[in-house]
C-alpha cells in the first residue's frame, strides 16, 4: 500500500483521535505552548514597537535588532537554553518567544511609522496629547501592519512548536518526532499535515478578528477600490488615514 494509503488508514482510525496521546491532545498542547509564546512575545514586542515608533528614536536599533532574531535557529536555540536550564516547558517557550517577537516588533513599527505625518499633526493642532494622539489615531491606523505581524508571527511559532516533542513535551510534533523514530511515516506525514491544517485556520482565524477589529478603511481591499474608482473617475485616491481618523480615533 501506497503511503497515502497507509495515511488514511492512521487518520481514519479510532485509537489515534482518543486518549492522552490522541491528535484532540496533542493538538491542545500545541495550542496552548503556542498561545504561551505568542502572549510573552506580544508583550515584549508590540510595547517596545508602539514606543519606538511614535517616538522616532531607536528605528535602527529596533531594525537590528529584529534582523538579529530572525537569523537565530530555533533548534539551536532550544538546545543552548536545555543545556543551560535543563528539560521542561521553559525551553521551548522561551525559543518560540524569540521566534515570535521580530515580526511583531517589525510590524507595530512601521505601522506606527507609517501613519501620514499630516494626521499626526492635525491631532495634536486640534488639542490631543501625545498619549491620545498614540492611542486615538496613531496605533488605529497602524493597526493593519500591527495584525500583519501578528499573523506572520502566529504561522511561525505555530509551524514551529513541533520542536517542543525534541525536548520530550508533547504537541502535534509528537507524531512527527515519534513517526520517525519508529519509522512509522504515515504517522509523520499526519502530523505534519494537522500542523498545516493548523496553521491554516490560525491564519483565517486572525484574518476574520482583523476585519472586526480593524476599520474598513484601513483594509488594503479599501485602498484598493478607492485607487480603481479614483481611475474611472479621474479624481485621485483618498488616503485610508484621513482627517476623520483624527476625530474618530481611527473608526469609520
Amino acid at each position: 500500500m501506497s503511503l497515502w494509503g497507509l495515511l488514511g488508514q492512521w487518520l481514519t482510525d479510532p485509537t489515534h483521535w482518543q486518549g492522552s496521546t490522541g491528535v484532540p491532545t496533542r493538538l491542545v498542547e500545541h495550542l496552548e505552548y503556542t498561545g504561551l509564546a505568542m502572549l510573552f512575545a506580544l508583550v515584549i514586542a508590540v510595547p517596545i514597537g508602539v514606543v519606538v515608533g511614535h517616538t522616532g528614536r531607536g528605528g535602527f536599533a529596533v531594525v537590528g535588532v529584529a534582523n538579529g532574531l530572525r537569523a537565530l535557529p530555533s533548534l539551536g536555540l532550544l538546545t543552548i537554553v536545555v543545556l543551560a536550564s535543563g528539560l521542561g516547558l521553559a525551553p521551548p517557550i522561551l525559543a518560540l518567544t524569540v521566534l515570535g517577537i521580530p515580526p511583531l516588533l517589525a510590524g507595530t513599527y512601521a505601522g506606527i511609522r507609517a501613519v501620514y505625518p499630516a494626521v499626526v499633526d492635525a491631532a495634536r493642532g486640534v488639542g490631543m496629547r501625545e498619549g491620545q494622539v498614540l492611542l486615538r489615531v496613531e496605533i488605529p491606523n497602524a493597526m493593519p501592519l500591527i495584525f500583519g505581524g501578528v499573523r506572520s508571527a502566529a504561522l511561525q511559532v505555530v509551524a514551529t512548536a513541533t520542536i517542543a516533542s525534541a525536548v520530550g513535551l508533547g504537541g502535534l510534533g509528537r507524531f512527527v518526532i515519534d513517526g520517525i523514530e519508529q519509522q512509522v511515516y504515515q504517522q509523520a506525514l499526519a502530523g505534519a499535515l494537522l500542523v498545516g491544517a493548523l496553521a491554516i485556520v490560525i491564519d483565517l482565524v486572525l484574518v476574520a478578528v482583523q476585519r472586526v477589529v480593524v476599520s474598513p478603511g484601513l483594509n488594503q481591499a479599501g485602498l484598493t477600490r478607492r485607487r480603481v474608482r479614483s481611475r474611472r473617475t479621474g479624481n485621485p485616491p483618498v488616503p485610508a488615514t484621513g482627517a476623520r481618523a483624527v476625530h474618530t480615533g481611527g473608526s469609520t
